[in-house]
């Protein structure tokens, strides 16, 4: 026998592994375990992921005391904070940072639909001085303060 026709004996068991899947052209769901190939390891499964029809919206997190940050636009944070540090946009969403001695405040903007214009939904609040998570509202108070 050739090198070659060994080599090519050697990888149709790894070849015929690659080869399962879906016949019949139907999709397994992510809830199905086939059983064990005789590897004992498991085959992959193809799962179909269907496509919203309409982008998902994010909802504001509901936090008492943050009632004057949760749904603000960018420009009604700017009144209350001064001018952002940081203006991050990715897509549709925005990141605006506000930072002082007391503390680094990030809030999270996002559409409340599609089209419009974006309004605060998160806020994480954090030390300045080594990033350890503060308390969200007395972090806003004090920005306010400044």
């Amino acid at each position: 026998m050739s090198p070659r026709l060994i080599v090519a004996l050697a990888l149709v068991p790894l070849l015929a592994a690659c080869g399962g899947g879906a016949k019949g052209g139907k999709v397994a769901s992510a809830s199905t375990s086939p059983a064990p190939n005789a590897t004992g390891s498991q085959p992959r499964t193809r799962v179909r992921t269907p496509v919203p029809a309409k982008p998902a919206l994010v909802k504001p997190q509901a936090v008492p005391g943050l009632e004057g940050v949760i749904g603000a636009t960018p420009d009604a944070l700017e009144r209350q904070f001064g001018t952002a540090r940081i203006d991050v946009i990715e897509g549709d969403a925005r990141k605006l940072q506000f930072s002082g001695v007391p503390c680094v405040l990030d809030v999270f903007l996002y559409p409340a639909a599609p089209g419009r214009e974006p309004q605060a939904s998160y806020v994480e609040a954090r030390r300045a001085s080594d990033g350890a998570e503060v308390d969200r509202i007395a972090c806003v108070a004090a920005l306010r303060r400044k």
